[in-house]
Formats: C-alpha cells, structure tokens, sequence
C-alpha cells in the first residue's frame, strides 16, 4: 500500500468516528469552479456560510422589515438582541449568561474594553508607583496595538510591548491593563490566559482578552479563569458572515462601574427617557453604544444555530486531531525541507489552524486556491491553514497536505 493509500484510510476511518462530522451538512461548501468540491480551509478568516442563515435574514427582510417595519423593535425583539444573542456565545467562551452584549467592531469593542479596564484600575486605587502603563503582547494583531496607543494618550498612558511568554513576569504595579491575544492570529500559538490574568490580578492590573481566533476552536473559560474583559469578532469560527458584530463580555462584578469611553443611548438606563445627562444600565447593557447592524446581528443568531448541543470540549479535540493529522500528512508527502511549522506541537500552546513557513508562500498560496484548497497567507512568507471543527473533514485535510506537495513541487525554483 503506498503512503499515499495509507493517509486516504486513515482520513476515512477518522470521518468515520468522528461524533461532529453530521455537523458539515449545515454549512454551504459548495464551490461552483470545483465542481468535484473545494477544501476551505480559511474559516480563520471567514467561516462558512450555515444553511440557516439565508432563510432568516430573507424573512428578516420581507417580514420583520418589510412588513412589521418600527414594529419589529418590540415585536420582533430587535431591541433585546445584543444580549439574546451575547448568550447565545457565553457557553462557546465559558460565561454564564448576562455578561455578553453584540455589537460594533472588535476595534471599537477593544477600545471600550481597555479603556474602561484603565478607568477601573483606577478607581480601584494605585498599589505603589502610579499605574501609568499598558501591556500589549509585542505579536498582537496590529490594530489592537493600533487601539492601545489611542486608549493610552486618552488615558494618560504609555504602552509597552511584552513578548506574550514573557507577560505575566512583565506585569507589575506600574500596569493598569493588559491586553492579551488568546491565540496569535500568525503563528496559532494558544498563550496562556489563565495564567496572565492571575498575574495581572496579583498585581491589581485587569485583564483584556482578545478572543477572535480561539472562540469557536477551544475552550476559553471566562468566568473560570477570572477574565476581567474579553472581545472577539464572531465571524470566523463563530460563522456570523462578512462584517458580523463583534462582542464584548463584562464580567459581572465589574458591570455596575463600567466606564465606557464610548456610552450612547442604547447604554442609558432609560434610552427612552431621552435626557440630556448620561445615566448607565446597570448590567453588560453598559456595553452597548447606538442602533446595532441589526441585519448582520440577526444573521448571526440564526448562524450560531449551528452550535445548538454542541460540547466544546470535542470541538477542540477535533481541533487538535485535524492539525495533528495535517502536520503528519505534510511531514509524508511535502517535498524535505520546504515548509516549517510555526506552530507549537505541544497541544497545551497550539490554537486551531497551522502556519507553515514558506520562502514562497504568496505563490503558493495562489496556485493552492487555483486547485480548490483555500488557505491564506501572512508577509513575509507564511502559509495559514484554519481547521474549523464543525465541517473540516480529515479527508479535506489529506487532500489539502496532498495537493501542498504537489505544488510545492511546481513552484521549486521559481523565481
């Protein structure tokens, strides 16, 4: 039996067994330019569109908009939504309920979040030396390094940029906040949240989490691990579709004193009352700001459906198995010494997708999609490869390491 007999069992026997393969028929991967199917392997980006979703927004449109119009504020509960659908993540990121509200941007909620965590730190009282920093992990994404230098000239702040191993030793009584990526949108790395937010604690700094590429792919433990305030985009694994509001979670103990640089009357304790002085909602409501995207929200809600009994903890074992079995096809079949791992292989710092390092990765990538596996890539040269547990199959990613070598061995010495 040749290697390549081999892996195609093996990915056969794995669909076989596995308890959230009926999961693929909810999504649409239907690729009209590979009729034979394509592998979509980017859902780290984009998640793929859930058979549910266009129905609804479609009745959305005739029915509650068209019909209902004004009415559907209240009839429809578009009102309620942010928090409806803010519960609907909570169990996805391990929060109980009341503690998440939909809206805005990751950009604006991360703004929000780190701002309003500056203002609680110091309401809170300084511990020693005056708390006149910001930690940033120095591989975040770079607009919440872009979001952090804004929060702290509004703060009176400085940032300082930590390597992400190095930030629960680098927090000190100098730190107001720390923002953390969970997992590092290039290299997949998994940091260790619980592990900074104790520290941060410790030391009277609070805790900012950006969750957009481990929601949907692994455990999180909000509440377990003391989260002070965490965001994240929802249209990645999450699958809410282009420009799906992001959320922000407000640990309950910290709702009532919440100081939003951003409050709007969707955040007003009586939005109706229409006053001209600012009073906040007393719950995650703090979190909101003005009218939300309520098409894009509600596309979301029934986007999320797809999540219905779902248990996390297999979730992220698929996770670990698809890259695992990714990184073994690679090693197989790839031709010696043209890609890397970037990834950890150790289960305990790996998230869910694999960057592979690679001189040649934009040409690469584009003779990759061209034969139906859709990655993407990072500058300079890195290969990214989202496992999204919900529909990838073992079989797509055999196919995927197959198709890799193959062109790996088409582009050697390419200029």
């Amino acid at each position: 039996m040749s290697e390549r007999d081999a892996l195609t069992r093996e990915a056969a026997r794995l669909d076989a067994a596995d308890p959230l393969a009926g999961r693929r028929e909810l999504f649409v991967l239907e690729d009209p330019e590979h009729p034979e199917g394509a592998v979509y392997l980017d859902g780290n980006s984009l998640g793929a569109l859930p058979r549910a979703v266009p129905d609804r927004i479609a009745d959305v449109i005739a029915r509650e908009w068209g019909q209902l119009r004004i009415r559907s504020w209240t009839e429809s509960g578009w009102w309620e939504a942010p928090e409806r659908i803010g519960d609907r993540i909570a169990p996805l990121v391990g929060a109980a309920p009341g503690q998440i509200v939909v809206g805005d941007s990751t950009s604006v909620n991360v703004f929000k979040a780190l701002v309003g965590a500056v203002r609680l730190a110091d309401a809170d009282g300084p511990r020693g030396a005056a708390r006149d920093e910001i930690l940033v992990d120095a591989a975040t994404f770079p607009t919440d390094g872009y979001i952090a230098h804004s929060a702290a000239r509004m703060t009176g702040r400085t940032v300082r940029a930590v390597p992400p191993g190095e930030l629960a030793d680098a927090v000190s009584g100098r730190t107001a906040a720390v923002l953390l990526n969970h997992v590092d949108y290039r290299t997949g790395e998994l940091h260790d949240l619980p592990g900074v937010t104790a520290a941060a604690h410790a030391a009277g700094a609070r805790l900012v989490a950006d969750l957009c590429h481990s929601a949907g792919a692994l455990p999180v433990g909000l509440d377990e691990h003391g989260v002070d305030f965490a965001v994240g985009c929802t249209y990645k694994y999450l699958n809410g579709g282009p420009g799906a509001p992001a959320y922000l979670y407000l640990r309950a103990e910290h709702q009532a004193r919440f100081d939003s640089p951003l409050p709007g009357w969707h955040s007003h304790r009586d939005p109706f009352g229409m006053t001209p002085d600012f009073a906040p909602a007393a719950d995650a409501r703090r979190g909101r700001v003005g009218t939300p995207d309520l098409l894009s929200m509600l596309a979301l809600e029934a986007a999320l459906t797809v999540w219905d009994g779902v248990d996390v903890a297999e979730v992220r074992a698929k996770s670990l198995a698809l890259s695992d079995f990714f990184l073994r096809c690679v090693a197989d079949l790839a031709p010696a010494g043209r890609v890397v791992s970037l990834t950890p292989e150790d289960h305990a710092r790996r998230g869910s997708q694999i960057a592979l390092e690679c001189p040649q990765a934009e040409a690469v990538m584009a003779e990759l999609v061209k034969r139906g596996v859709v990655g993407d890539h990072r500058r300079p040269g890195v290969l990214r490869f989202g496992f999204t547990p919900l529909y990838t199959s073992f079989a797509d990613v055999e196919r995927a390491a197959r198709t890799l070598a193959g062109v790996l061995r088409d582009v050697e010495g390419r200029p």
